[in-house]
């Protein structure tokens, strides 16, 4: 396999949510300087949601109308649609109009809603257009999906987003006017620390990481070492065929996997038949709901869960989560068991994982174990496995769709977009409409 073909398929997967995660991540420095405050998460929500209408065109035109969609066209257009709206938002992230009397962030609202337009297509186009490529370039693909989220925390690290100083602060009570003595108590009080660069820095280096995506995507399609990699002949170089190719991609016979007879008696009507109608729906509800968890529901509340335990706990599990991420689809790379059994199992682990991450979120700011250095330890441990453990299954069933043709990875898309739609009604108006999580303080020496 060629090296090239490897590093063009991880940048090309980094362009899928790199700049949803990095809008994410920036947030700290973005809030205090906008009108909406820490409301902004729960538009930025919605507007994530409101762009599903991207992939539910490309899916229904690839229902009703296959071939008809150009495929390489609409990956050019989107991602040249990411560039520009990163771009522009460095210089207008900041600015507000007036809409019914009240200062608003239209232009920062309104960029957002096209970033995640793309991000969210980019789920039923990028992944179809790795049928292009051998199949294991698909578990490069998705290392370089989970890079998306860890270069930008990398970056906003390096930034200083969201550092948190605990200074002492004193507080004189009892005044009496018959004594000059009084007593004092001394408390921590959280003091954030200055960027160490701007937001407008972060939204260029945002803009530059899609515009490496589009030069991948570019070689993908026409550099020679690349067209060597090609697992048919109907995947050749040149122009001419290219409208042709793109119109064969919904029409063409899946790929087999080695491993299975070719003789195989087809058990149903989806992709080669190899899966029955019941595995089928299994599949794909594991992957809605652990998309729901990892990409929506326990994120939502990732810093109720980890903020008890201190500042340091909250950003190591955010760091080791976005490590663990690319970490899982390296090891599915050498390690790809398509067991159904082990991806149940694997799934029942990781929402055991989550539930626990959950519990200690419900019980902020007085968690178990929340004035111990143990309490610290096990809930970023639990963020490793519930992100390892989830990422890894997510892989195994795009390498086995992958292997069911190109139609079973545009419904992997539409599916993984749907788990994310189900996970955020199910969570927003718990987080963001009824309260039921209580932040802990960063610099508490105590529970109240």
């Amino acid at each position: 396999m060629s090296l090239l073909t490897h590093l063009l398929a991880c940048l090309f997967g980094m362009g899928s949510w790199v700049s949803i995660n990095g809008l994410w991540v920036e947030l700290p420095l973005i809030v205090p300087q906008i009108p909406e405050g820490w409301y902004l998460p729960s538009y930025l929500s919605v507007l994530i949601q409101m762009a599903n209408v991207g992939p539910l065109f490309v899916t229904l035109m690839h229902r009703f109308r296959p071939g008809a969609l150009n495929e390489t066209a609409v990956i050019y257009v989107i991602i040249s649609l990411g560039t520009v709206a990163s771009f522009l938002l460095s210089f207008f992230w900041k600015e507000t109009v007036v809409v019914a009397g009240v200062p608003r962030s239209v232009a920062l609202l309104i960029l957002t809603f096209f970033l995640a337009a793309v991000d969210c297509t980019s789920s039923v186009t990028f992944l179809p257009f790795m049928m292009r490529l051998k199949p294991q370039y698909l578990t490069t693909y998705y290392i370089g999906e989970g890079v998306s989220g860890l270069l930008p925390a990398i970056v906003a690290l390096i930034q200083g987003v969201g550092v948190v100083h605990c200074i002492n602060s004193t507080q004189s009570l009892n005044h009496t006017l018959n004594s000059s003595n009084h007593s004092m108590t001394s408390d921590l009080r959280a003091q954030y620390q200055p960027a160490n660069f701007s937001a407008e820095v972060f939204f260029f280096f945002l803009s530059a990481m899609m515009l490496v995506c589009q030069v991948a995507f570019l070689l993908l399609n026409y550099h020679p070492a690349v067209a060597r990699e090609n697992p048919s002949d109907q995947y050749t170089n040149g122009l001419k065929e290219k409208s042709q190719r793109n119109r064969k991609w919904a029409e063409q016979k899946p790929m087999m996997d080695p491993y299975r007879p070719s003789n195989q008696k087809r058990r149903s009507g989806f992709g080669t038949g190899a899966y029955s109608w019941m595995q089928v729906i299994y599949i794909f509800v594991i992957l809605a709901w652990t998309n729901a968890l990892t990409n929506v529901v326990l994120p939502s509340v990732q810093s109720y869960s980890c903020m008890p335990y201190g500042n340091s706990a909250y950003h190591l599990s955010a760091t080791m989560a976005a490590v663990s991420n690319p970490l899982a689809c390296l090891i599915a790379m050498f390690l790809p068991i398509r067991s159904l059994l082990l991806m149940g199992a694997l799934t029942v682990i990781g929402s055991g994982v989550g539930a626990y991450i959950m519990g200690m979120a419900v019980l902020s700011p007085c968690p178990l174990l929340v004035n111990d250095t143990a309490g610290g330890v096990i809930i970023v441990s639990a963020w490793i496995v519930f992100v390892l453990a989830l990422s890894y299954v997510k892989v195994i069933i795009g390498v086995i769709l992958r292997d069911e043709g190109h139609g079973a990875l545009v419904w992997c898309g539409a599916v993984v977009q749907l788990g994310s739609l189900l996970g955020a009604v199910t969570v927003f108006p718990l987080v963001s409409v009824h309260s039921y999580f209580s932040s802990g303080d960063p610099c508490s020496t105590k529970c109240v």
